[in-house]
């Protein structure tokens, strides 16, 4: 993160997630290029910021176009929600099309007249007041000069000029690599304010695109790569989407977790914005948690949003019957909402995506993801790490009752879970872990929680067992003589 004594005047990109790690925005009156390799979403990046400022800030803006046409901006534009054409009639949108411009011009003895083009851009910008441009791509004009030298001065004459007409501006470029330098040339970043990369890294036979500030010239930002993705109705979306300011009060309002034992061991329930992790291997009763923690919702007249990632609804149904849940009583009541995926049907950002939508659109005073765990198949630690904090944004500022629960690859092998990245960013209020143990030639479940965030909490291993139409029944604590199997997340 750059420091400066004198913090830059910002202006707000309005494209999601952008602005925080921005912190706040584009410096006022820089230049920013954004460079990246072919499908990385350069071209959106360029018309969403003149489309936020006329939308969101009431800020003209001035798109400057050198390989695509207008109609085909205003084309794909139309495709994120962007009337182009509505706010040309308005004179809030200028168009100038650089192709016909560069189709009539040639590169001399390493000179290139360029006053036209930008005779063109600032009577379009003094037309509508504009104080945003893009330009894209001035890859474009770059490929017409002979030598590395010759760019760099005519780049700098090139923005000397917006920035004397007093306008934020944002240049794409192209990058032949992911991570093999920051433009194509390797002098465009050093004339620019700005550097922002965007990149889509082939993982695991998966892409996943990232966004990192790699410079603001006298202003300070956020440093790193950030998951972000491409919505049809939001456009660009990184991941965190924000870092959201603290809620200004903690709840103190206590909510049963749907097990009676488990509330008393928490002495009375979980806080109504806890966030709880159930940690535990396969059959150890995560889901039958979950539906039980539904389940209370329901008798309290509350919302529920239960995300399964481990099979299908059908199997959730018959599952939940055999504990005497009826889910689908539940579902018809408005109550609850069942979303049945599996992680391999999108990308993990696509999955944030839908999972934020579900909460803005159905409001749930809870949510169960069972399991996070599942969602390791197509990510990367990093990536899991990115949607468990924005995850974590969204649930803080809305107050919503949340149990995660999260499974290791193998019965009882010992693995790094999601369970430990989130312990570790701070996220969990209240962590329990179910784990077997072998006790007179049996193999018994115990529970244990670990923690529970203000509040105290009974510290016995106790014995857990399953019983139909109960649920799940803790019992007294497990003699000392009791053999531990080697399972994820021992304690």
């Amino acid at each position: 993160m750059t420091i400066d004594s004198e913090p830059a005047e910002k202006v707000p990109t309005g494209i999601s997630g952008l602005d925080p790690i921005a912190l706040g925005g584009l410096p006022r009156g820089s230049s920013t290029l954004v460079t990246g390799t072919t499908g990385t979403g350069k071209t959106l990046f360029a018309i969403e910021f003149l489309a936020r400022g006329v939308a969101d800030y009431s800020q003209p803006g001035v798109y400057v176009t050198f390989e695509e046409k207008a109609e085909d901006i205003r084309r794909n534009a139309r495709r994120f929600g962007f009337p182009i054409d509505e706010w040309e009639r308005e004179g809030l949108w200028a168009f100038v099309d650089g192709s016909d411009h560069l189709a009539t011009e040639t590169v001399t003895s390493g000179t290139y007249n360029y006053a036209a083009l930008v005779s063109r851009v600032s009577s379009a910008i003094r037309r509508i007041s504009a104080a945003r441009v893009s330009l894209d791509s001035i890859g474009a004009i770059l490929a017409r000069y002979p030598d590395v030298a010759t760019v760099r001065g005519e780049l700098l004459r090139f923005v000397s000029s917006l920035k004397e007409l007093d306008v934020t501006s944002v240049l794409t470029a192209e990058r032949r690599e992911e991570h093999d330098g920051v433009s194509l040339l390797g002098t465009e970043e050093y004339v620019v304010d700005n550097v922002i990369v965007l990149r889509n890294l082939l993982h695991a036979e998966r892409r996943r695109r990232t966004i990192e500030i790699v410079k603001f010239r006298g202003a300070r930002h956020r440093t790193g790569e950030w998951l972000f993705t491409i919505d049809p109705g939001e456009g660009l979306v990184i991941i965190p989407l924000a870092f959201l300011a603290p809620r200004e009060e903690a709840s103190a309002v206590r909510v049963s977790t749907g097990t009676p034992d488990l509330d008393q061991m928490c002495e009375g329930g979980v806080f109504k914005d806890a966030v709880i992790l159930l940690t535990g291997p396969t059959g150890a009763g995560k889901t039958l948690t979950g539906l039980m923690f539904a389940r209370a919702a329901y008798a309290s007249g509350e919302r529920c949003l239960f995300y399964t990632y481990d099979e299908p609804r059908d199997r959730l149904v018959r599952s939940a019957a055999g504990w005497g849940l009826d889910l689908t009583t539940m579902e018809e009541s408005g109550l609850l909402r069942v979303v049945s995926v599996y992680p391999e049907a999108a990308s993990l950002e696509d999955h944030f995506l839908s999972l934020r939508r579900n909460v803005e659109e159905f409001s749930p005073n809870r949510l169960v993801i069972d399991t996070l765990s599942a969602l390791e198949r197509i990510v990367t630690p990093r990536g899991l790490l990115d949607f468990v904090i924005a995850l974590g944004a969204v649930l803080r500022e809305r107050e919503i009752t949340t149990l995660l629960t999260s499974a290791p690859s193998g019965r009882f092998t010992s693995t790094i879970t999601p369970a430990i990245a989130l312990e570790s960013t701070s996220l969990a209020d209240v962590g329990i872990n179910i784990r077997y143990v072998e006790h007179a030639g049996n193999i018994q479940r115990a529970i244990a929680i670990l923690q529970t965030r203000g509040s105290g909490h009974d510290s016995a291993v106790r014995q857990v067992t399953m019983e139909a139409g109960q649920g799940m029944r803790i019992g007294d604590p497990l003699p000392h003589t009791a053999h531990l199997l080697p399972n994820e997340g021992g304690m």
